[in-house]
């Protein structure tokens, strides 16, 4: 399996953003999806997922609102649009896939069985 994440870049804060990320190498719609960041000096964090029909979602308190998670099992594709952007989300986003269909998405970065090389935030004040 092979994830591929586009569209970071850097932008003034209240801007919005749309990342995606290309799913290849495997049946997409057997896998649960989610989107990770990390932020210089700080953890790993899941930011939002989606079970593997989109019917459940986990989505990071500090972005609820802002952010949502969508999927495209036709084109296997995975976005994630970012709304009302600031300087905390600044970060290197990740894509990444849990092999299951589980009813709700996992929350442990250590259940998520694929990474993609990841994509670069920067969000300026």
């Amino acid at each position: 399996v092979q994830l591929v994440e586009s569209g970071g870049e850097s932008l003034q804060a209240g801007g919005s953003l749309r990342l995606s990320c290309a799913f290849s190498g495997g049946t997409f719609r057997n896998y649960c999806m989610g989107w990770f960041r990390r932020a210089p000096g700080k953890e790993r964090e899941l930011v939002c997922a989606m079970n593997w029909v989109g019917s459940s979602t986990y989505v990071l308190d500090s972005v609820k609102g802002r952010f949502i998670i969508s999927r495209d099992n036709a084109k296997n594709t995975v976005a994630l649009q970012m709304n009302r952007l600031n300087v905390d989300d600044t970060a290197v986003y990740y894509c990444s896939a849990d092999l299951g269909t589980y009813r709700r998405p996992s929350v442990r970065g250590s259940d998520y069985d694929y990474w993609g090389q990841g994509t670069q935030v920067t969000v300026s004040s």
